[in-house]
């Protein structure tokens, strides 16, 4: 695992490769409490979690100061990985299920993670509004793009676009084509980033980030 992080993040600092190294035993600790990763995907959690998650910050360095909200974070991603790779910005994880939440706060404060906070609540209903969104499978473009857009702010910053990273598999131009138009009127298309790209792991061959400027 370690060798992984060294490939992909060389610039990875101690604290933060520390804690990225710690996560796969607490995930197997509160995973057998309270279940909220598969068997199979727990047998692989490196790659299937962490650099899947960790495929956002081969695309975008969030600025320091900036918030990041997490929709539908399940046990923590890919929020917590991005928290622990972006200490100066701010992550509020929310998902609908509070057992999920529980194991994410639980793991957030077990490797003391000071950025980082996860509510029991659905993304509609979030007060607030954020520079970025990310989320990981949670529900198709068309439908989870309005939940976000009014608590996404709009333009930069620190010349970085705003907006929303989606890690998604398979083909998106259904997807893609069915997002509302008076969405997308002002901006340029959503741009697709084959995660194969950026990591050799055969899990990735499907893989990909989307992002949609805000």
């Amino acid at each position: 695992m370690e060798e992984l992080i060294n490939k992909y993040f060389p610039q990875t600092s101690a604290p933060e490769k520390e804690r990225l190294l710690a996560l796969q035993d607490l995930y197997q600790y509160w995973n057998e409490r309270i279940n909220v990763i598969s068997r199979k995907d727990m047998d692989n959690f490196f790659v299937h979690h962490l650099l899947h998650s960790l495929a956002i910050a081969k695309i975008v360095s969030f600025p320091n100061g900036s918030k990041i909200l997490d929709i539908g974070t399940g046990g923590g991603f890919p929020g917590i990985p991005l928290a622990i790779m972006f200490p100066e910005s701010q992550f509020l994880l929310c998902d609908s299920i509070g057992k999920k939440i529980r194991v994410v706060n639980e793991i957030i404060a077990a490797i003391g993670i000071k950025n980082a906070t996860g509510v029991q609540i659905r993304a509609e209903e979030l007060p607030g509004k954020f520079d970025f969104a990310v989320t990981r499978a949670v529900a198709k473009l068309g439908e989870l793009l309005p939940w976000v857009w009014e608590k996404t702010l709009e333009g930069e910053i620190d010349g970085i676009k705003r907006g929303i990273y989606a890690l998604k598999g398979g083909d998106l131009s259904e997807e893609i084509s069915a997002i509302p138009h008076k969405l997308l009127a002002k901006h340029v298309k959503p741009v697709v980033t084959e995660i194969s790209e950026l990591y050799d792991e055969d899990y990735f061959k499907e893989k990909r980030v989307i992002f949609v400027a805000r």
